[in-house]
């Protein structure tokens, strides 16, 4: 008889975001003519950026000419795009990351997960909370954890608290841990990390062997000079950390797909012989099996990103979410709820009603308003109490939320 992977069943009976779907799904058959109005998953809204549009449309061109054709590309990515994200991401801020040491990806989301391939399964893993879902979801069905409690937390995992209390920011763990994630600017928060702060994170990696994940999907939408970009603005990183960055919500690629991760050739985990052991080699040997790149296509309109044109497009459009997001801030605020994030990131994370829970509010705004943002205690216990509303929307949609909300 065919068995099968007993972890799935670990899981909830659904993501997050499905389990809105679905509710969303019902009360919209029920209620065929209301307008509805969502603010929830963190999806763009806003067409492409032109350059990237038009570099696109050539490499369509390119692939209907013999000469200029373009089959399976290098797994790692295009050297041409490798070289402009070092050079624009990284260098340009005092980074020390080369282009060999770029993967270019399909999505962060697969990567944050994908990662995990590469890693033994005795490792002990610490995430904030609240927390990203697939950050935990994939340890889940990697077999890394045992099953949830009532609170939903899972055994096997360290869960660090991000409050009021600690602006939102994860504090040092007294134990040692062996992988931690960490997201800044934070989703679902919408808070950041200061360079003491993300120092204190590398000081701790490196003295315990330490490997932080570091998850820079929203990087673009820091405006504070004073906050990094990157955790390789920290000295050491490169000893102890693998990025993660998205061309999802600077560039409007979600419906597009194209990502990058960073794995620094310095970096080395433990064998169980306790040689130690380049990373970069086991990722790149992970990809190069089990995926086949980005297309061509969509890399070019990537590369675009960088042009003048493209740095100014994509500006115009992080510009666009944050004045959306401080539409929301000060209308929520002026309405006398108590709100956090929507500064340097693109949500904001509200404190639900005195005796509301976060479903509660949900779906009290779903019923009363037909307004769908995101319940905190879907993102873990931390987030009970909470509700993440996105700024990716128009700002028509914005502003008539808004008005329904405060009305």
């Amino acid at each position: 008889m065919t068995t099968i992977n007993d972890n799935y069943l670990k899981l909830k009976a659904g993501y997050l975001f499905p389990e809105i779907a679905r509710r969303v799904n019902a009360f919209a058959h029920a209620n065929p003519d209301a307008k509805l109005i969502r603010l929830g998953i963190g999806d763009v809204t806003e067409p492409l950026p032109e350059a990237c549009r038009t570099a696109m449309i050539k490499a369509v061109e390119e692939m209907g000419d013999r000469a200029t054709f373009k089959g399976y590309g290098p797994e790692q990515g295009y050297e041409w795009l490798r070289e402009k994200i070092a050079a624009h991401d990284f260098q340009a801020r005092g980074c020390e990351i080369e282009e060999s040491e770029i993967f270019i990806s399909d999505g962060s989301k697969c990567d944050t997960g994908n990662i995990l391939d590469i890693f033994g399964s005795d490792n002990t893993i610490a995430v904030t909370d609240p927390v990203y879902p697939v950050y935990v979801d994939t340890n889940v069905m990697a077999g890394h954890t045992g099953p949830a409690n009532e609170a939903g937390e899972f055994g096997g995992l360290v869960y660090l608290p991000i409050t009021a209390a600690n602006n939102f920011t994860a504090e040092i763990p007294s134990q040692k841990v062996d992988l931690i994630y960490l997201c800044f600017p934070n989703n679902p928060t919408g808070a950041v990390a200061t360079k003491e702060h993300l120092k204190a994170w590398v000081n701790y990696a490196k003295a315990h062997g330490s490997i932080i994940f570091f998850d820079a999907a929203y990087e673009a939408f820091i405006s504070d000079p004073e906050i990094p970009h990157s955790i390789y603005e920290i000295e050491g990183a490169r000893d102890c950390a693998i990025e993660f960055r998205s061309f999802s919500k600077n560039a409007g690629f979600t419906g597009t797909r194209c990502a990058l991760t960073v794995v620094p050739k310095t970096l080395t985990a433990k064998a169980s012989d306790n040689s130690d052991v380049e990373l970069w080699k086991l990722w790149n040997r992970r990809q190069s099996t089990k995926f086949n790149g980005v297309s061509y296509i969509v890399q070019r309109g990537a590369e675009a990103v960088y042009s003048p044109e493209g740095q100014a497009q994509t500006k115009a459009l992080v510009s666009f979410y944050m004045e959306n997001a401080k539409i929301i801030r000060e209308k929520l605020e002026s309405a006398g709820l108590q709100v956090f994030g929507g500064v340097n990131a693109p949500y904001v994370w509200v404190k639900t009603p005195e005796g509301l829970s976060s479903w509660d509010f949900f779906d009290q705004l779903l019923q009363k308003v037909n307004v769908v943002g995101t319940p905190g205690s879907g993102f873990g216990a931390s987030g009970e109490g909470y509700f993440r509303i996105s700024a990716f929307n128009s700002r028509e949609n914005v502003e008539e939320a808004m008005r329904r909300i405060t009305s």
